[in-house]
């Protein structure tokens, strides 16, 4: 993964830049995980046709931990907000690959990158990540920085979360 100068990344931008997601498509669930820069394995989301999909969460702004009623209230307002937008969305869930930690989230067709950020940043995130059928992006919501990986896809089944448990 691209090296990133820590001096301007986030506090936890190395837990971002090994997060895992899980995107629920209406027939499958697709897990992606990051990769060395150039690895682009399995499948890119049809439903995408092409363009760029952002995975952005409200949970545990600034990465504090937040209560359950908190994270839940500000998944509402971030899913009324896209769906506002008329954003094409997907449920997603980040979390460690080990499946201990896990954030709801959703992922986004029809934003570029500064509106992710943007969006990410309204929302007290540090990060929202971007995936394209070549890369897998860490963007960094209050500037520029980003780390670039490459990413394997998966199929797994409805129940399956983050890190496969």
């Amino acid at each position: 993964m691209h090296a990133i100068d820590a001096s301007v990344t986030p506090l936890n931008w190395d837990l971002y830049r090994a997060a895992v997601v899980d995107i629920r498509f209406q027939d499958r669930t697709v897990h992606v995980e990051p990769r060395s820069p150039g690895t682009a394995e399995g499948p890119f989301p049809e439903p995408a046709e092409g363009a760029t999909v952002h995975v952005i969460t409200a949970w545990n702004p600034r990465g504090r931990t937040a209560s359950p009623d908190a994270n839940a209230r500000a998944h509402r307002l971030l899913l009324v907000e896209v769906r506002h937008r008329g954003l094409t969305s997907w449920l997603a869930e980040g979390g460690d690959v080990r499946g201990t930690h896990h954030e709801e989230s959703v992922a986004v067709v029809g934003l570029g990158d500064t509106a992710a950020r943007e969006l990410g940043r309204r929302f007290g995130q540090d990060a929202v990540f971007a995936w394209t059928s070549d890369a897998w992006r860490v963007l960094a919501c209050d500037d520029d920085a980003a780390s670039v990986s490459g990413w394997v896809a998966s199929e797994r089944g409805r129940s399956t979360g983050p890190g496969g448990h």
